[in-house]
């Protein structure tokens, strides 16, 4: 665990750091399209379920209901333009290396569920996935992403916690950046 966090700390530092030119860009481009801020904090669930906000460029408009996008009667309502690229592309969860050297996030791990996820949460917490520390990206989100149903999604985040492994991360990060590049399995 002690090589994870330390490989999370160098990755986000680098990260940040790599693509602080594209990150003021998408800020920017956020603010001119739509009236609020470049990023939204989102609260999610942490590392033992404890309550953390994350941060995502805003892909939609101010005033949106604070609920998965799926549960929204008419996501196309909120989600802005620019939203749905950064959404499909996987650019709005850029921020998100701020709360991996942060230590709320790890680069690899179950990706972190809305506060409100009670359904998530509660099979994660029976499977102890709740022992880790969300992630940038996991094998539930190379493995589906958004198509997945609840109980599908926490049985590969158990399957994760199982198969960890510093070459298992590997292999999720690279097919992640090939998966964000064609953004396969994003639904809104």
């Amino acid at each position: 665990m002690i090589l994870k966090r330390a490989l999370d700390i160098a990755g986000g530092l680098l990260g940040l750091i790599l693509l602080s030119p594209l990150l003021l860009g998408l800020a920017i481009a956020v603010r001119l399209e739509s009236p609020g801020p470049a990023l939204h904090w989102s609260k999610r669930v942490g590392r033992e379920n404890r309550i953390f906000s994350m941060p995502k460029f805003r892909s939609m408009r101010t005033g949106a209901p604070d609920v998965a996008t799926h549960l929204l009667d008419d996501p196309d309502q909120w989600v802005t333009g620019l939203g749905a690229f950064l959404r499909r592309s996987s650019l709005d969860e850029l921020p998100q290396l701020w709360s991996v050297l942060k230590g709320d996030m790890s680069l690899v791990g179950p990706r972190p569920a809305l506060f409100n996820q009670d359904d998530l949460v509660a099979l994660r917490t029976a499977a102890g996935v709740d022992a880790l520390r969300p992630g940038l990206t996991g094998w539930a989100q190379i493995n589906g992403r958004d198509e997945l149903p609840i109980p599908e999604k926490a049985e590969l985040d158990r399957e994760y916690l199982q198969r960890m492994s510093l070459a298992f991360d590997l292999r999720i990060l690279a097919v992640t950046a090939i998966s964000a590049l064609s953004g396969r399995g994003v639904t809104h």
